[in-house]
Order: structure tokens, then sequence, then C-alpha cells
């Protein structure tokens, strides 16, 4: 040890190991089942990925976290996940936070596309799924917005 620095190769392993971790993302929906698949097959392509069944805490949950992607349920039990949306495309911190979002709902996702249509500039980078979807196709989708340049 030198100067309080541990150079032995057990402390560089660790180092390696947070140098090389995937990429973080956040998946809110308010059905455990749908939430525990979608972890497993995105854990399985080395992404981190952490889960919030609640969408009352959604906000302050990404502030602190900033994930590099939010995959979002609009049907959420306590909050629109719209509302989430907006909050999120609005903070100067979480705004450039791509986001997924996915419904069953036709008339909610209508509503969104207007939403995005009505101000492109601050909801870019939002791209809308409509379920039920494969998650072969939703993990092409991950991979593409994860390695898209930020405009």
């Amino acid at each position: 040890m030198t100067g309080g620095v541990c150079f032995l190769p057990c402390c560089l392993a660790g180092i390696k190991r947070r140098l090389f971790v995937g990429k973080q993302i956040l998946i809110i929906d308010d059905q455990s089942q749908l939430l525990s698949l979608m972890r497993r097959i995105l854990e399985d392509e080395q992404y981190q990925v952490s889960i919030l069944q609640n969408g009352k805490d959604a906000f302050s949950h990404m502030r602190a976290l900033l994930p590099d992607l939010l995959i979002l349920d609009l049907k959420l039990g306590n909050i629109s996940g719209q509302e989430i949306l907006k909050q999120l495309k609005e903070d100067a911190i979480t705004a450039e936070i791509p986001v997924i979002i996915y419904t069953a709902a036709v008339l909610e996702a209508e509503e969104v596309v207007k939403m995005i249509s009505s101000n492109t500039k601050l909801y870019q980078r939002v791209y809308l799924v409509h379920k039920p979807f494969e998650l072969e196709n939703l993990l092409t989708l991950v991979g593409q917005v994860l390695n898209e340049p930020v405009r």
C-alpha cells in the first residue's frame, strides 16, 4: 500500500468491474410479473436494471438514480405514466433520459402521440410501444436507444 492507495489485484478487480458495468435501466410498471420478466431478460443482456412498482415516487427515484434509459408503462395505478413523462422531460436534470413507453390502451397511446407531436423538441428520444409486444423487439429497441447519440 502506497499513500493510502491499494494496488493489490483484489482491489483492482473491483475497479475493473465498476468500469465495465452495463447501462442502467429503470422500469416502472405496476404489474410485478411483467417487471420481473423484463428485469431478468435485460439483466441477461448485461444491463443493470432497477424496478419500481409504485409510480408515486417515480420522479424522485429517477432524479436520484439518473438511469441511462427509462421504460415506463402508461397505465399505473396511482399516477399516470404521462404525468411522469412530463415531469421527466420538463426537468433540466432528467430531460435527456430517453424513454420507452408502452401501453395497451389505444386512447392513451393517441394522447401521448399528440403530446409528443405538440413539442417534439421537449419530447425527443421518447419511443412508444404497443402491448402486447415481443420481448425480442423490445431488446432491439433498448439496444438502439442506448447506442443512439444524444442530439
